[in-house]
This record gives C-alpha cells, structure tokens and sequence, in this order.
C-alpha cells in the first residue's frame, strides 16, 4: 500500500474500474476514478501542476495570492494545493454550483466571489472576465487562468495519459473525454498522438455547449444553458486542441442525471454531473461500435457534492428530471405529499425552537402543524420571530400558542387562478384529497410548476 508523507503526494495514481452492469454493447468500458483524488476530482493534478509552474517560473512567492475562474473543481483543487502551499486564493465562481463545493471552498480557506452564469464572454459579470480583473487589481495576485496555461494540459500529458497506457496494458481504443478548461483532452490527445495514434478521442458535451457543434460543423454555434457542472462551453478555450476528435455526442442534463444515478445504482461508484455527461455519451458509442473496443472514460469528481441536486429526488422532480404520476389537478403541484412521508411538519405541543431548526434543516419558511392527521395550524417564520423578539427563552413555547389558524383548504379541482388569489394574500394551500391531508401548496411549488409547464 502507499505511504504517503505529505497529502499532495496522493494526486494522481488513481485507479481503473471496469464497467460490470451497465450495458456496454460489444465493448469493455473502463472508468479512470479521479474522484479518488485528495481533494475529490480530476483538477487536483492541474492545480498542482499550474501552481508548480507558476513557482519555477517565480511568478509565485510567499504571500502571493492565486486569482482563478471556476466551476467547482478546479477550485478544489487550487484550495487543496494554495492550503498545503502557504498562499491566498480568491475563487470567481458561477451562481449554477453546488452548495456542497461551495462549503467545501471555504473549508479549506478559499474566498469566494459568486458571479451570474447567465451571461456571456465579454459580460464585465462573466467569471472568466471578472477573476481576470480582480488579479490586475489584487497587489502581487496572480490569475491561475487554466483555460490558457500551458501547465494544464502538461499534467495530462505527462500524468494522466501514461497512467491509462500502463493501466490498459497499452491497448486503447477510444477515449471518451468532456471539456471545461479543455486541459484533459489536449494532454492526452499529445501522449496518445505519440504512443497509439489510432486512438479515437470522443467528446462528451453538454446540450446547450456549443463544442459538440463545433466539432461537426467547424462553425461555432449560440450557447444555452445546462445544470451539468464543470464541463460544456460558450467559447473555445485557447489551449484546446479537438483536432483528433472524431465523433462528438451532445448529452441532455436528464440523461446525465439518470446515468450518473444508475452508475451508482449498477456499478457503486458515486460520481458527479459531469461523469453522468461521459458516461452516457462511452455507453452510446460503445453500443454503437460494430466491432469490440476497449475505452475508457472518466469519474471527473465525487457525487457527495452532488447530493442536494441530482441525487435528491425532490431537487430531480422540481426540475422536471423525474417524472411524477400525473393527475391534471392540483395534486401535480404537490412537491412533497403528505402520504409519502416526505413533509416536514410539526405538532400543537413541539416547542417553537423545534419549529424554528426543522424549518432550517429543510429550508422551509412555513410548516403545516398536524394532530391525528389533521392540519390544525400553519406556523411560520415571522409567527416565530415575534414571538421571541423581545424574549429569546419564548422558544421554549409551545407551537400552538402562536401557530396560525387561518386555513385555507383547496380541492383537487381547485383553478390554478383560484388558488394563485389565495397565495397572494400570503397563505398556503392545504390541499386535501378523499377526505385526507394531501399536501401543503405554497408560492415555490407554482412556481416550479409554471417552470415546468414553460420547460
């Protein structure tokens, strides 16, 4: 087993797990766990290999603070490295990333800068753009800049690619790769230019990036948008080099999801989005080779940073990723039914203090109050804040005592219009459905409706 004396000496090395379950047609899938990684995911290795670069070239000295545009990972891993390292780090990040990364970032010490994602190139908001003016204005900062430095496709070349030639006993037929900072599929397409030239690159993109277009047509197309996070990309970045890829497949966010789901489901390996992405588009090209092939693609980062997102099936259903039974009523706006035990509730006796945690737990403003399955109060947060304003110890009081009885019960054909004019006069809508609590409706689940009818 490895011993190592300091954690940077873990980057790298990671293992190769052949795919088992999940069908992959006449081919052998093999999945390269750069989540196994100290910090988590693939961009370990060009954090290391940029900030070493920026030390030999002395544009790095003690105290020196790393400027950088990210949508996660890259960060992590600048954090791990600036952490070990001694330096300060300020991180640009889009307002589309996770909670778990974002928490994780500022464990290690990084500052955090969160910018809007729907803006393009050239927008003074834009990440790229705003990480960039923020280095010129930090005294002896310094933009990291992975989608134009050099050392970000190096680590590929000389770590990741010679790691999968040994691994794969110098057999590869294709390799399966997205892009973001286009550093994983430049390096490697170099180290395998040289050693097995025949090696087919596929990209893997995101539907609403504009590389798999790019790809098939030469021309670059308009950027939408997409949940998927660290790959997929309005622009070309200046250090990609896609001249060896050969086909391109374009990845919905829904099959990504439900691929990365069924990869932990089938296989065990909790992976991310973007592995969702690679995954989908190795599986469709592997069921369509006419011939047996040995591939390999990647786990890019862990799904625990995931698990409020596509591994949580409200978050899924919310979205329009899962798809519920659905009745034509008032009961497709239901996001959590009462019946499936997914509502967080509270009863007449419960102290408000126990009100006010389960509300911050499920991030809930209002909670249905229930004794003997029936909904006899709705208590929410402004009911909780004047009752201990004045008097901290009050949330020692029952839930009762200040709970909200104005009711408002709503029927399974109740009008969307009818019950709009009851959310506007700041109620909920208690929803019963053949004489029992169905569920609670309040202004976020229209909303999410109304989203998903547009969608």
């Amino acid at each position: 087993m490895q011993k190592a004396e300091a954690v940077l000496e873990l980057i790298g090395n990671t293992p190769l797990l052949k795919v088992r379950r999940l069908d992959a047609g006449r081919c052998e899938l093999f999945l390269k766990l750069e989540n196994q990684n100290p910090g988590g995911s693939i961009k370990d290795r060009i954090a290391l290999s940029m900030i070493a670069a920026a030390e030999r070239e002395g544009k790095l000295r003690p105290g020196s603070t790393l400027i950088e545009a990210t949508a996660g990972n890259t960060g992590l891993g600048l954090a791990l490295v600036a952490a070990q390292k001694g330096y300060k780090l300020i991180l640009v990040i889009p307002d589309k990333m996770s909670q778990e990364k974002i928490s994780h970032l500022r464990a290690l010490g990084a500052e955090i800068v969160i910018t809007r994602s729907d803006v393009e190139k050239g927008h003074p908001e834009y990440y790229q753009d705003l990480a960039e003016k923020l280095a010129r204005g930090t005294p002896d900062g310094f933009y990291v800049n992975q989608f134009a430095n050099p050392a970000n496709p190096a680590a590929h070349e000389t770590g990741t690619g010679p790691e999968i030639w040994e691994q794969m006993e110098h057999r590869v037929d294709a390799v399966v790769c997205g892009v973001g900072s286009a550093g994983t599929i430049t390096g490697l397409s170099r180290f395998f230019s040289r050693v097995a030239p025949e090696t087919a690159f596929v990209l893997a993109d995101p539907a609403g990036s504009v590389l798999a277009g790019y790809v098939q047509t030469g021309k670059l197309g308009k950027a939408g948008s997409w949940f998927v996070e660290g790959i997929g990309e309005d622009f070309i970045p200046p250090i990609a080099d896609l001249s060896r890829v050969k086909r391109a497949y374009t990845i919905t966010d829904a099959e990504s999801f439900s691929t990365a789901r069924a990869l932990l489901r089938e296989e065990g390996v909790l992976a991310g989005s973007s592995t969702g992405t690679l995954v989908a588009a190795a599986l469709r090209y592997c069921r369509e080779s006419a011939a047996p092939q040995r591939v390999v693609t990647f786990v890019c980062d862990s799904g625990n940073k995931y698990l409020s997102k596509m591994f949580n099936d409200y978050w899924m259903a919310d979205q329009g990723f899962l798809k519920k039974e659905a009745f034509g009523d008032l009961r497709d706006l239901v996001g959590r039914p009462h019946g499936a035990g997914s509502v967080s509730w509270v009863k007449p006796d419960d102290a408000l203090l126990t009100a006010f945690l389960r509300m911050r737990l499920y991030e809930y403003s209002q909670l249905p109050v229930i004794s003997d399955g029936k909904v006899v109060g709705i208590l929410d947060e402004s009911d909780i804040l004047v009752a201990v304003h004045e008097d901290p110890a009050n949330y020692r009081k029952a839930v009762k005592e200040r709970m909200s009885r104005e009711l408002v019960s709503v029927a399974a054909s109740t009008s969307v219009k009818e019950l709009t004019a009851i959310l506007d006069k700041g109620l909920a809508g208690l929803l019963y459905h053949e004489g029992r609590f169905y569920g609670l409706i309040t202004r976020v689940d229209l909303l999410n409706h109304l989203r998903r009818t547009l969608g």
